[in-house]
């Protein structure tokens, strides 16, 4: 997504803390552990229609990645655009799987209506805030836990470990969709209780 500031020749380790004054409740800050600088602020629309969030990804460099959640689909399905509007690819929630899992796809692979096996999975404990991505042979890019120094129910804190190479922006863009997917079906549950 953004090859000059988010791919880098050694693993990195980033911060990632949701903001618990919000007007979109979909705010995040970005920091890289290493060098202590913001490294991206995650930021939710202000104005959207129920069930349609957006999320912009900026980064300190200018650069910013868009997850636009689609209005209509069979499971909670998030695009991912480049800053110049191009569609990446998307991020969905499996229909039928033993345990939560997400699956990331790039725009244009498949044939026809048919759509190629996912680049990366996100697999864990999604409940626990405690999950892995992995790649399409199955080795993992990236490690996201919940960081305990701090618990409140309206906010989270992630850290959030990323293998050489690996594009740390699409890390932190799928982590802000599985967090909101999740804080979206915990409300669900406590007005049904």
């Amino acid at each position: 997504l953004c090859q000059t500031t988010s791919i880098c020749d050694e693993k990195r380790v980033l911060a990632v803390q949701e903001r618990p004054l919000s007007f979109t409740g979909e705010d995040f800050d970005v920091w890289d552990t290493a060098t202590n600088t913001k490294f991206a602020t995650v930021r939710g629309a202000m104005l959207h229609l129920p069930g349609k969030d957006k999320m912009t990804l900026k980064m300190e460099n200018g650069n910013s990645v868009v997850l636009d959640r689609k209005l209509v689909s069979m499971t909670p399905t998030y695009d991912i655009y480049r800053d110049d509007g191009t569609k990446w690819g998307w991020i969905e929630k499996e229909a039928v799987a033993i345990t939560d899992t997400f699956d990331i796809y790039l725009e244009g692979a498949g044939f026809g209506p048919f759509k190629a096996p996912p680049t990366f999975k996100l697999e864990g404990d999604f409940l626990q805030r405690n999950f892995v991505m992995k790649n399409n042979r199955g080795e993992v890019v990236a490690k996201i836990s919940e960081d305990w120094i701090i618990e409140f129910d309206a906010f989270n804190h992630y850290s959030v470990q990323i293998a050489q190479g690996m594009d740390a922006a699409l890390v932190i863009a799928c982590l802000c969709a599985v967090d909101e997917e999740f804080d979206e079906e915990h409300k669900e549950n406590k007005k049904s209780s």
